[in-house]
């Protein structure tokens, strides 16, 4: 009888021990949760849309709940302030074109990061690539194929949704999708199996079938070549019928997701159009009827100015003093047909092409070939949150995520003001504070 006594007791003291360590846990979170509220006072604030002087935010843990002028704001008690004197406070940019499991190719070339670098290698890059990326200013990104990876690209999503590693919030392509024979690397005789840096598929179901797969593994979105290069030295030409695509389309929108093509040629432009994609990567070859195609259909333009830009240095051209490439003088001149246009504009670089981190290349491009850097500013964030299917994000809104960063100056009158990202948070968390 004394031993269940005994028994008695001891769980009546662990279970009053248990309340008492309950209680202390729920005063800290109640204290936290009163600290967790955050007074951001900027010079500026750029809301995703337009610029507002002397505006203040208001945080609570990872949601904006007030901004405004400061005396319209009613503070709670405790709410801390930080001051961000001399900057523009903006949402996060949200970069639409990457590679995290690229690196520039002046470093090592393409073929030899698919057929040289393991994808535990590679892996270890993106790791550095995503924080790299983070610190830049972009609190989400839009990873458009692992180039040979595999999946690499799903489980660094995971490990930074896990906490394990700092990056951005990733949108995930996993392999992109190619047509049999049309990708590479190439140049082997034919008894050389090598790993090709998209997934081969042919024909509607097997087309659907490699969607499928590919959704099933992780991906968030899919990823197609509309026309590539048969042959080295040859220009692209279109890959897949306009049936194919819409087979994939139609495989991924039933899955709630979307596609996104690589396109440069008219004709692979106008059947990615017209079998449904959501966005045109690159479309350097674009006439203004297949503008005027995309508006009518709302497909989006992401030109990827920088990663041509990097590709025309590393081959020779040396930028502000040798005269401008064709490469470039196309780029310009199909940059300003789509601003004509009026088509949706996705701020995009192809970074891995170039350095992660470096992500500011493209703005500071976009404005050169002739866009506002308020329209610059909006098409990285309030824009390509729209496209991209991120509806509470890309603005500094009441009830939106606190993506937050701040730049020095006012980078709506200098876009090169980018460049100077001083403090980030993400998901309500500074994970960048260089002001002083």
């Amino acid at each position: 009888m004394n031993k269940v006594q005994n028994i008695v007791n001891l769980l009546n003291n662990n279970l009053n021990y248990m309340k008492f360590i309950f209680s202390l846990v729920l005063l800290f979170f109640t204290v936290f949760s009163i600290q967790a509220q955050v007074l951001l006072k900027p010079d500026r604030v750029f809301d995703g849309t337009k610029v507002h002087d002397n505006w203040v935010v208001l945080v609570d843990n990872n949601t904006i709940i007030a901004l405004g002028k400061e005396p319209d704001i009613k503070l709670p008690p405790k709410t801390k302030i930080i001051a961000l004197e001399g900057l523009t406070l903006m949402p996060g940019l949200i970069e639409g074109h990457s590679h995290l499991l690229l690196h520039p190719y002046n470093e090592t070339n393409w073929n030899d990061q698919v057929l040289k670098e393991s994808p535990v290698e590679r892996s270890i890059r993106g790791a550095i690539h995503a924080k790299n990326s983070l610190w830049a200013g972009v609190t989400t990104m839009r990873d458009l194929g692992s180039e040979g990876a595999g999946y690499s690209d799903v489980y660094l999503k995971k490990t930074i949704d896990e906490a394990i590693i700092p990056g951005p919030r990733l949108l995930v392509a996993g392999p992109a999708i190619v047509a049999t024979g049309a990708y590479g690397p190439k140049g082997f005789h034919d008894g050389v199996q090598v790993p090709l840096g998209a997934e081969e598929t042919s024909g509607i179901e097997g087309s659907m079938s490699t969607v499928r797969r590919q959704l099933g593994k992780g991906a968030d979105f899919i990823k197609i070549y509309a026309d590539y290069r048969w042959h080295a030295g040859e220009a692209s030409q279109p890959t897949f019928t306009l049936a194919e695509i819409k087979a994939m389309v139609d495989a991924a929108t039933s899955a709630g997701r979307y596609v996104v093509a690589h396109a440069s040629t008219p004709e692979g432009m106008r059947r990615a159009i017209m079998g449904g994609v959501e966005t045109i990567e690159h479309g350097d070859g674009a006439t203004a009827e297949i503008f005027e195609l995309m508006k009518v259909k709302g497909v989006a333009l992401c030109p990827t100015l920088a990663a041509g830009d990097a590709i025309s240095q590393y081959i020779g051209w040396k930028k502000g003093v040798d005269p401008e490439p064709d490469r470039i003088k196309r780029k310009k001149q199909s940059f300003k047909k789509a601003l004509a246009s009026g088509v949706t504009i996705v701020f995009g670089g192809d970074v891995g092409v170039f350095t992660h981190g470096e992500n500011y290349r493209e703005l500071e491009l976009m404005v050169n070939y002739g866009m506002s850097p308020l329209a610059a500013l909006q098409s990285a964030t309030s824009i390509n949150a729209k496209v991209f299917h991120l509806n509470n994000l890309g603005e500094i809104k009441k009830g939106f995520l606190a993506d937050l960063i701040a730049v020095e100056g006012d980078p709506s009158i200098d876009i090169t003001k980018m460049r100077a990202v001083k403090w980030v948070m993400k998901d309500g968390v500074i994970v960048r504070n260089s002001v002083p």
